[in-house]
């Protein structure tokens, strides 16, 4: 039996179609709800043993996870929606750190897209991608592991790559750190 040519066409189109379906159909959407991520704003100089770190506490605009092969995630992050977590001076804290340290209302967004995932042994990977904060993009790189139905991990930045200068106070007898360390719960829907 002869098929005819534009029936293979069709027939080929179709296929393609339905597989690149599947493709897409394989990215999970992230559950803002239930994926953090919390930033630890350590503190050097001579008299950092007198004050207290930061913690921050960010929840995700939107985000996806590829489970399949190689594997793949993004998200994005509201920059005016980070939250110093209760302490004494949060107020001015979280203004600080909107106004002076993130220019929130310049760079609103804080993105972040894989380019490659590395399998280290089972249930455990580390991640390689591009991360937008303050308007620049830079690699990042993640330890992630399997926690359950999330993925947990950490992360360090120094605030400088980005263009960023950390906070100096008391004549510069304490700063913040240059290097952040971000931990993280990513659970997809």
């Amino acid at each position: 039996m002869r098929l005819m040519p534009g029936i293979t066409s069709r027939a080929a189109c179709f296929c393609i179609a339905l597989t690149s379906s599947f493709v897409w159909a394989a990215e999970r959407p992230l559950d803002p709800e239930h994926t953090t991520f919390t930033i630890h704003v350590g503190k050097t100089g001579l008299f950092s043993f007198a004050v207290h770190e930061h913690k921050v506490r960010s929840p995700i605009t939107d985000g996806a996870i590829d489970e399949t092969g190689e594997g793949h995630i993004w998200l994005r992050i509201d920059a005016r929606a980070l939250t110093v977590l209760p302490e004494k001076d949060q107020a001015e804290v979280q203004t600080t750190m909107q106004t002076q340290v993130l220019e929130s209302d310049r760079f609103p967004e804080i993105r972040f897209a894989s380019t490659k995932v590395h399998r280290v042994a089972a249930d455990r990977w580390k991640v390689e991608g591009n991360l937008t904060l303050h308007g620049q993009t830079h690699p990042a790189t993640a330890e992630v592991n399997r926690a359950g139905n999330n993925y947990e991990g950490k992360s360090s930045i120094k605030q400088t790559d980005f263009g960023i200068q950390p906070v100096s106070v008391a004549g510069g007898t304490v700063k913040v750190k240059n290097e952040l360390t971000i931990e993280f719960s990513i659970k997809p829907k």
